[in-house]
């Protein structure tokens, strides 16, 4: 299950920042996040989507809340920016590893959308 690196790695990093701000339910939602990736039932790759879809949203939402207090500062804010922005695209990215046939198999997802056929086993 190599394909949930990406997933496991952007919630342990939303628990990290969670932790920082010392939102202990956060931190525990962030880490039981990382083990129900193991469950195998589609439910849990719906709740996985979302909740990384609402961590992008935390992240963008923390770009702009530090962002406004260093400008307000006069402090450089640019490289903050560029590298919040980038964790915010990474976990909402990650959301994609979703759609890799074997994870489909796992979560028992069905066909892709796209066409790919279905074999009977």
């Amino acid at each position: 299950m190599w394909s949930l690196i990406a997933p496991a790695l952007a919630f342990a990093l939303l628990a990290a920042h969670f932790l920082r701000a010392e939102a202990w339910i956060a931190v525990a939602v962030s880490g039981g996040l990382i083990l129900l990736l193991l469950v195998p039932r589609p439910w849990v790759a719906h709740v996985a989507r979302a909740a990384l879809a609402v961590g992008a949203l935390e992240w963008m939402r923390t770009v702009i809340v530090i962002a406004s207090v260093r400008i307000s500062a006069g402090i450089p804010a640019g490289r903050m920016i560029l590298i919040l922005a980038t964790v915010a695209l990474l976990t909402l990215a990650s959301i994609l590893v979703f759609r890799h046939p074997a994870l489909r198999r796992f979560y028992r997802l069905g066909p892709r959308p796209t066409g790919e056929p279905v074999r009977n086993a």
